[in-house]
């Protein structure tokens, strides 16, 4: 085949300023030569000619996990951080007062504010204080004995006794300190705070669910009692098998809790009526309608007595103890973090979470996107007054076994604070009931041991609460900067 010349195409640009011919470059083709890899005309097509190795060492370099443009100075780690980016970042987060921080804060300075109390209510550092100027030495060495020994004996009766530890190596063998009780005092801090957080828990899902749906459930009490009836009747007023009894009786609790919360999504999905209003009514209804219940022997009370107590729920309806009799945990922590584990489940990893979550962010976006608000309200209640009563079970079944016109205690106002420490996530509130789980258990050993009042305990809570509700103080004490890196502003005046 004879070689054909290309026709003659439009005219290229110029290669220089001048727009006359320039002499060919050296490896580049002559002008009208053909150029490699483009076909011919009248030739048929060449085959693919494969990617220069430069092209190829180019994707490599791009596909490499180190950046081949990166300037000069410290390699980043495997992770792609450089050395000191990650530490920066914890450092501002803290210094700017996220979250965490705050709450940690928080209860850092409810501490200090707690023992200042304490220790300032002592008559003896009263006394104390009143020679300071002769002996300021002895003053302050008193009120920080004071202060420092109520947080000591706090947590050797709710955590950890070095006591009881030295007295189980006393023992000749670990039979003997088995059969004796030794071991079982070594872990009975830890167990009183299981047992005094399992209701703090569950009260505070009560409060924690509403929250993440706009709404405030403030009536944890009501639906303890419901749940409590429920489940004492269940107890000793039905004959059941042994294992069936004591689900009976837990699934009666949740029901009877559930029944007070319905009453109390239905009313606000319906009328619109405040569920504040409403729950705060229901806990004054519900405690009179308990002191009926155990005023008369034909309702509740116990035959052959005039307290208002009922009958004692039977041996089988009892829950399980975990570790033996010795120490009184039982399956009802098991159920209250079960519960926890499920509450997040619902809130994270399903549709009807998601609702929740939308209707409590903005309820009018929510209806518009085909929500229906006012199930949710219903069903978010009745979920929450399910768990309060499931609370009532664990106490009833689990440590009391009887119901009196005082068994509800303090769990309901208690539930708020735990579910406003742990941020209304279920964590949050499984921590948070701990920390109040162990400072009811400690209470006793610290009033033993140094006199503090017992009292204190609930003063410390109220404290807790306080600054944790109040986030804007605790970045201000601590000098925290706020989400744009300024200092917060705790008020304005009336015109700002």
């Amino acid at each position: 085949m004879s070689e054909q010349t290309p026709e003659p195409g439009p005219p290229s640009d110029p290669v220089g300023p001048d727009s006359g011919a320039s002499e060919p470059v050296a490896g580049e083709p002559a002008a009208g030569e053909p150029v490699a890899g483009e076909p011919v005309a009248g030739e048929p097509a060449a085959e693919p000619v494969a990617a220069e190795p430069e092209a190829g060492l180019a994707e490599v370099a791009a596909s490499s996990p180190v950046d081949p443009e990166q300037p000069p100075g410290p390699l980043r780690g495997r992770d792609g951080w450089e050395p000191g980016v990650r530490a920066r970042l914890i450092r501002d987060s803290i210094l700017q007062g996220n979250t965490f921080t705050v709450t940690v804060l928080a209860l850092f300075t409810a501490l200090v504010v707690g023992g200042l109390i304490n220790a300032f209510s002592n008559t003896t550092v009263l006394h104390a204080w009143g020679n300071l100027f002769s002996n300021p030495g002895h003053a302050f060495g008193l009120a920080w004995s004071t202060a420092i020994g109520a947080y000591v004996e706090l947590f050797e009766g709710s955590i950890f006794n070095p006591h009881t530890v030295a007295a189980l190596f006393q023992q000749a063998s670990f039979g003997t300190a088995v059969h004796n009780g030794y071991l079982s005092a070594v872990f009975s801090p830890l167990s009183e705070t299981c047992v005094q957080a399992t209701p703090l828990i569950l009260t505070g899902l009560a409060v924690a669910i509403p929250y993440q749906a706009g709404l405030f459930n403030i009536g944890g009490q009501s639906q303890f009692i419901g749940g409590a009836i429920v489940a004492t009747y269940l107890g000793y007023g039905v004959s059941l098998p042994p294992v069936i009894h004591v689900i009976v009786c837990v699934l009666g609790g949740f029901v009877g809790g559930a029944a007070i919360g319905w009453v109390v999504g239905e009313l606000k999905a319906r009328t619109g009526a405040h569920e504040v209003i409403v729950t705060i009514m229901l806990n004054y209804i519900m405690a009179y309608f308990l002191s009926y219940l155990l005023a008369f022997h034909y309702l509740m009370q116990a035959p052959g007595t005039v307290n208002p107590i009922t009958s004692a729920i039977a041996g089988d309806a009892h829950l399980p103890q975990l570790f033996g009799t010795h120490l009184r945990i039982n399956v009802g922590f098991l159920i209250a973090l079960a519960c926890a584990a499920g509450i997040w489940w619902l809130l994270s990893r399903t549709t009807t979470g998601f609702e929740f979550r939308s209707v409590g962010k903005n309820p009018s976006a929510a209806r518009v996107a085909g929500m229906n608000v006012e199930r949710n309200w219903v069903l978010v209640m009745l979920i929450a007054g399910g768990m309060a009563g499931l609370a009532a079970a664990t106490v009833i079944q689990g440590t009391d076994f009887t119901l009196n016109d005082q068994s509800f205690g303090t769990y309901g106002i208690d539930a708020i604070t735990v579910a406003l420490l742990g941020l209304g996530r279920p964590l949050g509130v499984v921590l948070a009931g701990l920390l109040f789980g162990a400072l009811h258990a400690g209470a006793p050993l610290m009033q033993a041991a140094t006199g503090t009042p017992v009292d204190m305990v609930e003063v410390l809570q109220a404290v807790v609460g306080l600054f944790v509700a109040a986030p804007p103080l605790i970045r201000a004490v601590f000098r925290l900067r706020g989400a744009g890196g300024a200092l917060l502003v705790l008020s304005r005046g009336w015109n700002a």
